[in-house]
């Protein structure tokens, strides 16, 4: 791989069948780049979780990934109500999911812990009732 590559989706939110799909995709295709499988471990677990969450919580947004031969950026944005506390959402086990999503095995309050951990740089720009965006940076190793 000489140089970048981009690719960029659209996550359904609402649409539970369908969520995950897209992280499934980047996994397949960092695969077939030939990338380390440490990192794409990495990559598939952050992906996952924000995606679960734009579901979950945005009705859905945008998923950018840029690869390059050393670094992995992805970008999450999405138009929902935005978090109010970041500190208290990255508290583990902190949810905001409802009854139903819980009775679906999601909102187990571990989304964004998952997705910090998985990362080797996360950054979280919010603003309530406009929607959140959050960048994720990890080496290529």
């Amino acid at each position: 791989m000489s140089n970048s590559m981009v690719f960029r989706y659209d996550v359904d939110g609402d649409d539970f069948t369908l969520a995950g799909e897209i992280s499934s995709k980047v996994k397949k295709r960092l695969k077939q780049l030939g990338l380390p499988p440490e990192t794409i471990r990495k990559v598939a677990i952050a992906m996952y979780e924000a995606e679960i969450n734009m579901v979950i919580h945005a009705n859905g947004g945008t998923i950018t990934v840029e690869v390059s031969p050393e670094t992995i950026h992805i970008i999450f944005a999405d138009r929902g109500p935005g978090i109010p506390d970041i500190d208290k959402a990255m508290e583990e086990g902190f949810s905001t999911a409802s009854h139903e999503v819980r009775e679906l095995g999601f909102g187990a309050g571990m989304g964004l812990p998952n997705i910090k951990k998985n990362s080797d740089k996360m950054t979280i720009d919010t603003k309530v009732g406009e929607g959140t965006t959050i960048e994720l940076w990890m080496e290529v190793c």
